[in-house]
């Protein structure tokens, strides 16, 4: 082998490690100042799960601002917020398939689109700071009201809450919160597996 390509070998390898660490300690930072979380519901036999990075205010204002008014967001930060349900649902009256889905919202002063993707993501936004969101891949789009909050959330949060027959999935953050209610869905009448 001669004398250039050993040379030139060894600086793609150096280059090539150098950029592994660069994405790695980004990748670190990125998460230290908005730290990811897993939220779970589980009743009976209904499981749903959410993954999602939880970005902080910091004293900025966030809706209308930070995150604009009428554009798409991530719903969190780094990657793409996943959606995943072990049974059929109706989120908001709309049937939603089990699966996994990315969850992507639209928030706007008096009311946010959400949206459920069938497309997993390999994060939020890309290298133009444009959502990877795909609108063709979209299984779901439902608009819900915004309500205020009495005091600010520092933390963007999303939970779930029991609401009689409905639990309700919250996405608060500021001043904000959205609540979407989704109910299993019921198997239609005479469809019971002991009907023989």
């Amino acid at each position: 082998m001669n004398e250039s390509l050993k040379t030139g070998l060894k600086i793609g390898g150096t280059i090539l490690i150098l950029g592994i660490l660069l994405v790695l300690i980004l990748r670190y930072t990125t998460k230290a100042h908005s730290p990811e979380d897993t939220v779970i519901y589980q009743k009976d036999d209904l499981k749903l799960e959410v993954f999602y990075n939880r970005p902080y205010k910091k004293e900025r204002k966030i809706f209308g601002e930070l995150v604009p008014y009428g554009k798409v967001w991530r719903t969190g930060a780094n990657e793409a917020t996943t959606f995943e349900t072990n049974k059929d649902i109706l989120v908001d009256g709309s049937l939603l398939k089990a699966g996994k889905y990315t969850l992507w919202t639209i928030p706007m002063e008096n009311s946010w689109k959400v949206i459920f993707n069938d497309k997993m993501y390999p994060w939020g936004i890309n290298l133009d700071e444009k959502v990877y969101r795909n609108s063709k891949f979209d299984a779901l789009v439902l608009e819900r009201p915004v309500e205020d909050l009495p005091t600010k959330l520092e933390q963007f949060t999303i939970s779930f809450e029991e609401s009689g027959e409905f639990v309700n999935m919250v996405l608060a953050w500021d001043e904000t919160r959205v609540s979407v209610p989704i109910k299993i869905e019921e198997e239609p009448s005479g469809s019971s597996s002991n009907n023989l």
